[in-house]
């Protein structure tokens, strides 16, 4: 007899199991984080003071930049106690960027506050809305005098730039990006040259070209063509970029459809890049509102009213604050400040009127376009009725759509 032999099970053989990190929302702010912040400014600022009291050290400056780096070697050492290396050098990068943040942000307002304190006697009187300096000698009291011959010549200074380069603009980046011919590369390089030309070539290329040419005098008109040259390639530039980020898969959908080129960058390209549109505007705008050079050798200086910009000369805002910031006199400059900040509120007034305009994103309807829609969807719905009911009576129109809308105003 043969004796059974006893197999030995088969053995199994674990798998390693990976360690899966649990996912963080980053969105979110822990109060360890706010914590290490705080703990670490305050430590860094107590060692920074110690040092300074001890050593030999002196100057704000100096403060600041010691009292930082002592802050990011604290704060990675505190973050470090409970998070890895990864998250470590994650927290030290969102330190750095939002202290860039911060300093800009502060540049920012300090120049707002302090343009707005500088100004701001002159800012309390209504006159200086409304009136002009014709009446208004050197030495005479803030509530005689104005800025609102100056006013005048920047709206109607740049509303003539923006009707001369805004259509231009955006037709040169509609052609630089939906084409690709020699004549397109040349515009491109050229675009690119006209970016860093220097304000002051821009006015005297006016001025030797339009005014000497044509023996004209300054005026609003010969500064607005001088902004134009400054604002044109901006704008270009700018559109240029907000268009090649139209998904190309649109304009292969519109093509696919039947659509000639001019129809899918009316229909598809210039709705889609709208947002960004406005934004070149804006920056063309931002660009030639606040020009100090072309304006002073094409427009002039005047102290009265000027409503015609073909009539010399027509004074804007940032000429106004050039000339009276050189007076000795406290009034005048006083004045020049609260035309420098009334021209930072219509840069505001203008980018917000440009982003209600044009700040909504594809897909995104107004109410008109929402109510044309609704109608429209109704209007085919009828149509479409009215076709089958046609078709069970046994009539078949021929003319189309158009003969079934005849048909449709009978019923």
């Amino acid at each position: 007899m043969s004796t059974p032999t006893l197999s030995r099970a088969p053995e199994v053989r674990e798998e390693p199991r990976l360690l899966v990190e649990e996912r963080r929302d980053l969105r979110s702010v822990r109060s360890t984080d706010v914590l290490a912040v705080i703990g670490a400014a305050i430590s860094a600022t107590c060692l920074t003071a110690l040092l300074f009291d001890l050593g030999p050290y002196s100057g704000t400056i100096g403060f600041l930049a010691t009292a930082y780096a002592l802050f990011l070697v604290l704060y990675g050492t505190l973050v470090s106690l409970d998070e890895g290396p990864l998250v470590v050098k994650d927290r030290l990068v969102a330190a750095l960027a939002h202290t860039a943040a911060l300093v800009v942000l502060s540049a920012l307002v300090g120049i707002l506050v302090y343009i707005g304190w500088q100004g701001h006697s002159a800012l309390m009187h209504r006159n200086f809305f409304t009136q002009d300096m014709t009446t208004t000698p050197p030495l005479s009291p803030l509530t005689s005098g104005g800025i609102g011959h100056a006013i005048v010549g920047t709206a109607e200074q740049i509303s003539i730039a923006l009707v001369l380069t805004v259509p231009l603009g955006i037709s040169a980046a509609v052609y630089i990006t939906q084409t690709r011919t020699k004549l397109s590369m040349f515009l491109r390089t050229l675009t690119e040259a006209m970016t860093a030309l220097p304000s002051i070539v821009a006015g005297l290329f006016v001025y030797a070209a339009y005014i000497l040419a044509f023996g004209l005098r300054f005026s609003g008109h010969a500064a607005a063509l001088a902004l134009s040259v400054e604002m044109l390639p901006i704008i270009i530039r700018t559109a240029v970029v907000v268009l090649r980020l139209v998904p190309s898969t649109l304009l292969e959908a519109a093509y696919a459809l039947g659509a000639p080129q001019w129809q899918a960058v009316r229909y598809v390209v210039l709705p889609t890049a709208r947002s960004g549109l406005a934004t070149a505007v804006i920056l063309g705008m931002a660009r030639g509102i606040g020009e100090t050079s072309p304006v002073l050798i094409t427009a002039g200086f005047t102290t009265a009213y000027n409503w015609d910009p073909l009539q010399e000369p027509q004074v804007s805002l940032p000429l106004f604050v050039f000339k009276m910031a050189h007076s000795p006199d406290p009034n005048m400059v006083a004045r020049a400040f609260g035309a420098a900040a009334v021209l930072l509120a219509l840069v505001l007034v203008l980018f917000v009127i440009a982003r209600l305009l044009g700040g909504r994103g594809p897909g995104h309807q107004s109410v008109r376009q929402r109510r044309r829609a609704a109608t429209r969807s109704v209007r085919d719905d009828r149509r479409i009725t009215t076709l089958l009911t046609l078709r069970a009576e046994g009539h078949t129109p021929t003319d189309g759509d158009a003969g079934l809308s005849v048909v449709f105003e009978k019923h």
